[in-house]
């Protein structure tokens, strides 16, 4: 996905917040800070990815206040108050079991998300609330279709927390005799889910677990591991979480494989990308 004008100050909003949970030294946030205003100043253009630019501010963070995981504690709050909700989640899928409700329960688990919406917000509201909306753009009969007609399934993971209603979802994938792969970051950024993360879950229990071979936000075709770029390529369709992998699939060439987006429409720029309202729950067909 290119830029929108949005994008530049929720740069700079992530950045900060970034940069307090990475060091509480002042003078290096100040010269950290420096450096990615330059980063701002020479990459952001109408045509840049907007993924691309986001991993090389939170690289540019990890790197320079030497913190490899500034969202740990974050990570963690994810998984909690995921867990917390857990019953309260399968109550609702046992009253209406479907395809469309797991598929809304793994949508609503993208609330789960201090990138995109920022460390102060209150995402157990959020939770909440999505639980009551619809999926405003609804391709579920085209998800289901192609699940009928794929003998496997590679599921791009988003957020630590996330992955818990995933883990649903996944489950639920078995009912169409498909196998199942996720994909998690090599090493941490942001908030998103590696594979130690996905252990401690026991998602290896209901799928195969594989690296991007990168901690990019999102899919960056250019930084992912020759390995992956295999299983990516045969893989008959794939269920991508979240933002960062919205943005990323939108600049490559995808072919004729059935790319379905799962994702809380959580900004502007990914709503007016997609063509729908700010907090819509989406499932698209790229």
């Amino acid at each position: 996905m290119k830029v929108y004008y949005e994008c530049a100050p929720c740069f700079l909003r992530q950045a900060k917040e970034a940069l307090d949970l990475a060091t509480e030294d002042e003078d290096l946030k100040m010269e950290v800070m420096e450096e990615i205003v330059g980063i701002i100043y020479s990459e952001f253009m109408s045509d840049a990815v907007s993924n691309e630019i986001g991993t090389k501010i939170h690289r540019t963070i990890k790197d320079r206040t030497c913190n490899n995981d500034p969202y740990n504690a974050e990570k963690k709050k994810g998984n909690e108050i995921a867990l917390k909700f857990l019953p309260k989640i399968k109550k609702i899928i046992k009253e209406k079991d479907n395809l469309e409700t797991y598929v809304k329960v793994a949508i609503v688990g993208n609330i789960i998300d201090f990138g995109a919406l920022g460390v102060d917000f209150d995402i157990e509201k959020g939770i909440i609330q999505n639980m009551n909306d619809n999926i405003a753009l609804n391709h579920a009969v085209e998800l289901e279709k192609g699940l009928n007609s794929s003998k496997n399934v590679l599921y791009l993971a988003d957020n630590n927390g996330e992955i818990v209603f995933d883990k649903l979802l996944i489950e639920k994938l078995k009912d169409y005799d498909v196998e199942v792969t996720v994909a998690l970051k090599e090493k941490p950024i942001l908030n998103d889910a590696c594979i130690e993360d996905a252990l401690q879950i026991k998602l290896d229990e209901v799928a195969n677990l594989v690296s991007t071979g990168t901690d990019s936000i999102g899919i960056l075709y250019a930084d992912i591991s020759d390995e992956f770029k295999e299983i990516f390529k045969n893989s008959d369709m794939v269920i991508s979480k979240g933002l960062g992998n919205y943005e990323g699939l939108t600049a490559m060439n995808l072919g004729n494989k059935p790319v379905f987006c799962l994702l809380n429409a959580k900004c502007n720029a990914i709503a007016k990308d997609i063509g729908v309202n700010v907090g819509d729950n989406v499932v698209l067909k790229l």
